[in-house]
């Protein structure tokens, strides 16, 4: 069993690296009031990657450490500059499988082996305030790394630490590091002991070289938005297998780009190369949408239900709906592991990984960028008029839902190809984008109410089976049904803004 801890730190290392350099006297340097002294550790930690590192070029380390107080397995994922995630497992001989898992969509099928060995004589203090609350920890580490793949070569140095606790705020860092440079200290360039072990300043990945963006041609604004795409889906991979908040839905929208940027650009890249990942990018946003539309709508109902007057609120209204949002979410945070540690999706990573270092180029690829981003934009924009039209020209009932709802989907889809071109376009992509995000959120709202109105019906029929009074189902049903009838009427004036030609004509 695996569990969680928010790491908040920064390295410094000596100006000279003579390792004679010790933590300068903090107490007193507001807020920290004391300071103690916790004695010394001794750690000794292996860290695992793949053969071409492929964890260190994400900023990931994986280590199996004894010795300290947290002796284990310990998988650290990046959040942002100097924040990581430290998933910790018991030790074993082997890799937990819970911590493999997280990682997979890097691995794919490589093997995670024994990379360089680490020990360290850590001395710890403890910075306390004036009532003695732990504020943070500061460690001086004599450390010696050896290669175990480069004939066992070894390297020393020392490293200094400050690692805030729960509840501080980064503000400490600012108000402790006079003091620090004045001890002769420096931040550290190095992110972690692993990346200084292997001489790496940097745990970055290898960025190809790209043009500047006075001479980058359309296919290379297409592709770096690509990748900037795919980099997300398997950044976003161990979030969703944790159930970290938001992680399923922006994975979700990463493919949902990718597809789009497809399905937009097929001047810049061959469909058919593209079609077939588009249709396996469709299957995963799909698989991925299982709980996120489930959770969507269960806090529409929810919300929904508590802006009705109590004493409309008949029988056991509010338990009905937990029983049909718990029933629906029955094994769904299985199944989604399960498809993320099938082959069908390590296969779809593997082929946008190909797609990307060989991609299939058009003539228009090699073209200025402007013309070429715009006119797919503009065709976008077509598309979902078209759509518009259709949608509002519908009568009431099933047959306009279904068309708002596919003016939605290009209503995305325009944006998504829009907020593409931005880097090209500028301002006016930027613009145009955030009104066909207004138009999307409007469809979308209507969508949801349609979606709504089903779940209620169903809601209703398991409580009329239950003996119970339905009369609020059908209350909130009729609420939806004014809300879909508000967003219809809105949606003539909205438009009529979203297609404005000055927001067309600074595209071209």
């Amino acid at each position: 069993m695996a569990d969680t801890v928010r790491e908040i730190e920064r390295k410094y290392e000596a100006g000279d690296d003579t390792g004679a350099a010790r933590f300068p006297d903090l107490s007193g340097a507001a807020p920290v009031a004391a300071v103690t002294d916790r004695g010394t550790q001794e750690l000794d930690a292996v860290y695992y990657d793949t053969a071409d590192r492929r964890l260190l070029a994400a900023g990931i380390t994986l280590r199996r450490r004894t010795g300290g107080t947290d002796a284990g397995w310990h998988l650290k994922l990046p959040v942002a500059e100097g924040v990581r995630d430290e998933i910790r497992a018991p030790l074993s001989a082997r890799v937990p499988r819970t911590l493999s898992a997280l990682v997979r969509s890097r691995t794919r099928d490589s093997a995670l082996t024994p990379l360089v060995r680490i020990t360290s004589r850590r001395r710890v203090l403890h910075l306390l305030d004036e009532h003695g609350t732990l504020l943070a920890e500061a460690s001086e580490d004599r450390v010696r790394a050896v290669r175990l793949r480069d004939g066992e070569s070894s390297t020393q140095w020392t490293e200094y630490e400050v690692e805030l606790a729960e509840g501080t705020g980064p503000g400490l860092f600012d108000a402790l590091e006079p003091r620090l440079r004045k001890a002769g200290l420096r931040r550290s360039k190095a992110p972690s002991k692993l990346s200084r072990a292997l001489g790496t300043e940097a745990a970055a990945e290898e960025r190809r070289p790209r043009k500047d963006k006075g001479s980058a041609s359309a296919g290379d604004h297409v592709l770096d938005y690509l990748r900037q795409q795919v980099e997300a889906v398997v950044a976003l991979d161990p979030g969703a297998r944790r159930g970290t908040e938001d992680a399923v839905h922006q994975m979700r929208v990463a493919t949902r780009r990718l597809r789009g940027a497809f399905r937009s650009y097929r001047k810049v890249l061959d469909r058919r190369a593209t079609d077939p990942l588009g249709e396996e990018l469709k299957w995963l946003a799909a698989e991925l949408g299982v709980d996120r539309d489930r959770e969507v709508l269960a806090d529409r109902l929810r919300q929904r239900l508590d802006e009705v007057p109590r004493a409309l609120v008949r029988g056991p209204a509010r338990a009905r709906l937990r029983a049909w949002s718990g029933g629906r979410r029955t094994g769904s945070r299985r199944r989604l592991a399960d498809v993320l540690d099938s082959k069908r999706y390590l296969a779809l990573l593997d082929a946008l990984d190909a797609l990307l270092a060989d991609p299939p180029l058009r003539p228009a690829a090699a073209r200025p960028p402007r013309p070429v981003l715009a006119k797919a934009v503009l065709g976008d924009y077509g598309r979902l008029a078209t759509r518009i039209d259709a949608a509002l020209a519908a009568g009431p009932g099933p047959g306009r839902d279904t068309a708002l709802h596919d003016a939605r989907k290009a209503a995305k889809r325009a944006r998504y190809a829009a907020e593409a071109a931005t880097p090209a376009l500028g301002g006016a992509a930027r613009r145009f984008a955030r009104q066909m995000k207004s138009v999307q959120t409007l469809l979308g709202d209507h969508q949801d109410s349609v979606m709504a109105r089903g779940a209620l019906r169903e809601i209703a029929d398991q409580a009329h089976g239950a003996g119970e009074p339905t009369f609020t189902f059908g209350l909130l049903y009729g609420r939806e049904e004014q809300q879909a009838a508000q967003d219809e009427r809105e949606l003539p004036g909205l438009w009529a803004e979203a297609s404005d030609k000055r927001w067309r004509a600074g595209l071209v």
